[in-house]
């Protein structure tokens, strides 16, 4: 995959609980949330729609998948 100057604007974070760089990686656009693995930064991302973004960030506070 490419970069498009809307990439080289994006400011991709990782948890802050995240203590091995195992982690995912996310980065807020105006109307997405993209995901990419923190091992391959360069590699594909997934996008994920606002109101998704936001019904699994809901589902993740209230404990749904707390194992």
């Amino acid at each position: 995959m490419q970069a498009t100057n809307d990439d080289a604007r994006l400011i991709w974070r990782r948890s802050t609980k995240c203590n091995s760089g195992l982690c995912v990686e996310v980065a807020l656009a105006e109307q997405a949330a993209l995901v990419r693995d923190g091992k391959h930064p360069q590699g594909a991302h997934l996008t994920f729609g606002a109101q998704s973004w936001g019904a699994f960030l809901s589902a993740v506070k209230a404990g749904e998948y707390d194992g």
